[in-house]
């Protein structure tokens, strides 16, 4: 009950409800209970999400310690790792030999999806791509995290200059299938970044269709957050996916600090803000560009891709000084 109220919140985008539900329990725990590591994993995964970092880590060390196969613990310490740019340690933790989890289940490839991101922050974008080929897509899967995996981390390739192929046409496959299957907006998002990728527009044009539709339901949560927010997010991805950066900045602009409610973590959502900080360098709109790179490079110092964006974005409002010195950051991450 526990695991799934933990899961529940997760993909409503609650936070604070993913740390308060295990913390509300915790007293009643302890060693001496089967699944006790399980209860740690999760409190460690509700204090990252919070950003209680100092008391997270050590929980979820100490649940791997307990249950070394605890795929969730061990992705909870990684988002830890993730949030705050520790991307050695990060590459440390999941360098494993594949073999080891071929018996898992397919939550497994998420944490691969983690592997790749550390590896994407150094800008070892060959890797990230081996990673994607090798561990996270090995099949045309309909597997709705697959397909969040896939999404996201071409589409963070793409954004730093990465040729990625053919590789978002499984994906559109399956995007085209569930047309009208709304259960996790999380998923509509990422299915919206394959299809707009690939500009599918007739697809798009039945995709936003279907949503407008489900939206009308009442009642229901996720029909309420597809009509304030996963609406005018995918006209935001579908306008900048076809080079109208104008309109995708003001679509997505006013949403930026609201995602949390379209449910997965910070590292998850990270993509929607990398796709406008794009968006803003795109529609020459560089303060706004300048701000959202300072916000994203406070909280992960240690990224090759924003430092070398924030330098292009520096040099164009004519502070060369300080652009200089964040291409020489990018250089000694890399």
């Amino acid at each position: 009950a526990l695991k799934m109220h933990h899961h529940v919140s997760f993909w409503t985008g609650r936070s604070y409800v993913i740390r308060n539900t295990v913390t509300g329990v915790f007293n009643s725990w302890d060693a001496s209970v089967p699944g006790y590591s399980f209860v740690l994993g999760m409190m460690c995964f509700g204090l990252e999400e919070c950003g209680d970092y100092a008391k997270a880590e050590p929980l979820g060390r100490r649940a791997i310690d307990m249950n070394g196969d605890d795929l969730w613990a061990i992705h909870s310490v990684a988002h830890v790792l993730e949030m705050q740019g520790r991307l050695d340690e990060g590459l440390t933790l999941l360098d494993r030999d594949p073999q080891d989890w071929a018996d898992r289940n397919p939550f497994q490839g998420h944490l691969w999806w983690h592997l790749a991101l550390f590896a994407l922050e150094k800008g070892d974008y060959d890797f990230v791509l081996s990673t994607y080929d090798e561990r996270i897509i090995t099949s045309n899967t309909e597997f709705f995290l697959d397909i969040q995996n896939g999404a996201s981390l071409l589409k963070r390739l793409e954004l730093q200059g990465v040729n990625v192929g053919d590789r978002w046409d499984g994906l559109v496959e399956y995007a085209e299938k569930q047309i009208g299957d709304h259960v996790l907006s999380f998923t509509d998002l990422h299915s919206c970044l394959a299809l707009a990728a690939t500009k599918r527009h007739a697809v798009l044009e039945r995709y936003l269709d279907s949503l407008k539709s489900f939206a009308e339901t009442p009642d229901n949560y996720s029909a309420s957050i597809t009509q304030q927010i996963i609406i005018p997010m995918c006209e935001g991805i579908i306008a900048f996916e076809d080079g109208n950066y104008d309109r995708a900045v003001e679509r997505m602009w006013p949403l930026r600090d609201s995602w949390t409610a379209i449910g997965g973590s910070h590292a998850q959502r990270d993509v929607f803000t990398q796709v406008l900080i794009e968006a803003t360098i795109g529609a020459k709109n560089y303060h706004r560009a300048q701000t959202l790179l300072s916000q994203r490079l406070t909280l992960r110092p240690q990224s090759v891709g924003s430092w070398n964006k924030y330098a292009e974005v520096l040099k164009a409002l004519g502070n060369d000084a300080k652009a200089e010195f964040a291409s020489i950051r990018a250089q000694s991450i890399h």
